[in-house]
């Protein structure tokens, strides 16, 4: 036996030491991104204990607790008649404007992945209105359809078209679809960026074989483009959604959710029942049905997407 050496020590066994390695190498990943998961939790989840904790509450309008009340706050809501019709204003809301900008964004970005002369002036101005506020392009939008001295009804009358002014925000039956399509303007350039990044993410190898095999530009649509697109229509329908269900400056700069409420989306329902009728409690439990909405939205839709794309 050489000097130095233990004379009980145990072998250490053929592979532990890689073994070992291994775990740490793959521990390496989670270790470098869990400064970013705790900061993440904190900004998320510990406003939404916040949040959760005020709903379960009676609360005074300056956000006082004065004792637990359980699921009262969320039995009053589901009593109240406007906040149904508001939930489903909500969803009529969300799925015209994410519907509508799907739909004008995939025609409008397969022309703009086009070569062609002016292509770039193109691009700029369907960018420009994302280089505005969505506050201030309602502000825009409210003095045009202004019922008096709006230039709507200026270009109206002097095309004939009327001969007495519209008031457009009067009656829900114009200012909702009025607001889904400013809803709409102002999603498109976002949608448009997200599809220029897909479209130009596919080889032109593929429509040159394409062609060469006679498929026309329809198939080559279908076949070639939206397939290869799914994977950015699926990004942009989930974040269009959350963004677009938690819209709030066109509905509040254009009628505050009138005439008699009938405007009104979950925001700015959660917004009257804070800060105009002192309800906090209530609004909290605006806020918790809102977060489950759109989770329950976004698991749902990113898993049926997964398995679509398991099966083909």
């Amino acid at each position: 036996m050489s000097e130095g050496t233990a004379p009980n020590a145990a072998p250490v066994p053929t592979g532990a030491v890689p073994r070992r390695r291994h775990r740490q190498g793959r521990a390496v990943p989670y270790l470098l991104i869990l400064p970013a998961f705790l900061l993440a939790a904190l900004i998320i989840l510990w406003p939404l204990a916040t949040i959760t904790n005020i709903s379960l509450h009676d609360v005074n309008r300056f956000g006082q607790l004065r004792g637990f009340s359980g699921m009262a706050n969320f039995s009053e809501l589901w009593r109240d008649p406007d906040f149904i019709a508001t939930l489903w204003r909500t969803l009529i809301w969300t799925v015209g404007v994410v519907g509508g900008t799907l739909i004008l964004s995939v025609p409008i970005a397969l022309v703009l992945n086009r070569d062609f002369h002016g292509r770039a002036l193109a691009r700029v101005i369907i960018m420009l209105p994302w280089s505005v506020s969505v506050t201030m392009t309602a502000v825009v939008w409210r003095w045009a359809l202004n019922g008096e001295s709006g230039m709507l009804n200026s270009a109206l009358r002097a095309g004939g078209v009327t001969d007495t002014n519209i008031v457009w925000l009067a009656s829900a039956a114009t200012a909702f679809p009025i607001q889904i399509g400013i809803g709409i303007l102002v999603s498109i350039p976002f949608t448009v960026t997200v599809f220029l990044a897909g479209l130009s993410s596919v080889p032109e190898d593929i429509y040159e074989a394409a062609s060469l095999e006679g498929a026309s530009d329809w198939q080559q649509l279908r076949t070639i483009t939206l397939p290869m697109l799914r994977p950015f229509i699926t990004l942009a329908v989930v974040l269009n959604v959350i963004y677009v269900f938690n819209s709030f400056p066109i509905i509040w700069v254009l009628t505050q959710g009138g005439p008699a409420n009938t405007t009104d989306i979950l925001v700015t329902y959660l917004y009257k029942l804070a800060f105009r009728f002192g309800q906090m409690g209530q609004a909290a439990g605006v806020s918790i049905i809102m977060f489950a909405i759109l989770m329950a939205f976004t698991l749902l839709y990113v898993r049926l997407v997964a398995k679509n794309e398991a099966q083909s």
